[in-house]
């Protein structure tokens, strides 16, 4: 029970990473807020979890809307009386990966509003509460596409990159008060929003031909590293990017 009387926020919570983290957070005896846009995934998750003796509150958010965020750490706070991990893991990318030279305005503003701002806007209202009960542990999910560059998504390697940096001046602005701020970089992963790109001819096996582990990743090889950084095993660590890519970024 390595979460024992923790409580989280997971944003994106419904689907993918968001939603391995949800249920491994539950099942280290967190009580976690689902929070997502997806309402139907949302709320049949909650019905799972909490059927099979979990305890999950799914919360309806849109992390680009400032009052939401108020919304939703409020009435955490409110049920739970605490909060003690955020788990920034909502993103989107754009269908067809657009380079520089064919990224529209609009899309740029579409992916940073959720990828960055969304980040920002997770971490500032976390922290006020966390300040409360004398710490805490923010995560930021970033990509190794925060770390390095490939032939297309401008906006998505923009936005992942900001996070990570964003992650590192965060942690060195609260360390202070042991508000603990680290970024988690996944390689290929199979979730729901890569679910149309690996389906493409030839995309998959080029991914896992670039992985030295050979495979691709799946949502709970993620969400272990998210479960590492949440616990109180990790209280040393802030400022730090974890990399979960089965090597990609080492060759």
């Amino acid at each position: 029970m390595r979460l024992q009387g923790k409580v989280a926020i997971v944003s994106g919570g419904a689907s993918g990473i968001g939603e391995a983290a949800v249920r491994l957070f539950v099942d280290e005896g967190a009580s976690v807020v689902i929070a997502d846009v997806n309402d139907e995934l949302g709320g049949a998750l909650e019905s799972d979890i909490n059927g099979a003796g979990g305890e999950t509150t799914y919360a309806r958010l849109d992390v680009t809307d400032e009052a939401q965020w108020q919304s939703v750490v409020a009435d955490t706070v409110a049920k739970y009386g605490r909060l003690d991990v955020v788990v920034n893991s909502a993103g989107i990318s754009i269908p067809g990966r657009p380079p520089t030279a064919e990224q529209t305005a609009d899309g740029w503003d579409a992916v940073m509003a959720v990828n960055a701002k969304g980040v920002f806007l997770g971490t500032k209202h976390a922290i006020p509460e966390m300040r409360k009960v004398g710490g805490g542990s923010v995560i930021n999910i970033s990509s190794v596409y925060g770390n390095v560059g490939s032939r297309g998504g401008t906006a998505y390697h923009a936005s992942k990159g900001a996070v990570r940096t964003f992650s590192k001046a965060a942690a060195i602005q609260y360390a202070d008060e042991q508000i603990r701020v680290n970024s988690v970089h996944p390689g290929f992963v199979d979730t729901p929003m890569t679910e149309g790109l690996h389906s493409q001819e030839g995309v998959r096996d080029e991914r896992v031909g670039k992985t030295p582990l050979g495979r691709m990743g799946v949502p709970q090889d993620i969400a272990y590293g998210i479960l590492y950084l949440a616990s109180d095993e990790s209280s040393f660590v802030t400022g730090s990017e974890l990399i979960i890519d089965g090597g990609m970024t080492a060759q």
